[in-house]
């Protein structure tokens, strides 16, 4: 069952991830204010699905690497707590405040500056996320392990 759950939670963490940062690339590119405050006031709502993914991906992920000794588990291990502290200390912050900012219709340097910082960390994670997803596939046999480029 470890084996079915793992690879879905981290495969919805890195699609709620990435649609996150298109949706605010979108609007903040091409729509108006209204649409930016929409934006903004839903991200931090989609991490009621989010975080819980996330969790369960790192405990679902711990667990099957446990007794593993292979490389690429050793690389995987190494990104979770990057990803994690990146969420905790700069993405949810940060959307906690573009949210209050895009409803106060506060697009003002520091909702520029910090809507930057997002961006950027959010592109971090979306990485990791898509490396660990390609390690995995490689460690599944989903994949052929010389079709992947190492890290």
């Amino acid at each position: 069952m470890i084996k079915v759950i793992h690879p879905i939670a981290g495969a919805l963490a890195l699609l709620m991830i990435s649609s996150f940062w298109l949706s605010t690339a979108f609007v903040e590119l091409f729509a108006g204010a209204p649409i930016v405050v929409m934006v903004k006031q839903l991200i931090p709502w989609g991490f009621t699905a989010l975080i819980p993914a996330i969790v369960i991906a790192g405990l679902s992920g711990n667990a099957l690497g446990k007794k593993w000794r292979n490389p690429i588990v050793g690389r995987k291990r190494r990104r979770m707590p990057i990803i994690a502290a990146n969420g905790i200390v700069i993405l949810i912050p940060a959307a906690l405040y573009l949210s209050a900012k895009a409803q106060a219709g506060q697009f003002d340097t520091g909702f520029y500056v910090v809507q930057l910082l997002e961006l950027v960390a959010g592109s971090v994670n979306i990485t990791l996320l898509g490396l660990s997803m390609r390690d995995g596939l490689g460690l599944s046999g989903r994949v052929r392990p010389g079709s992947l480029h190492s890290e």
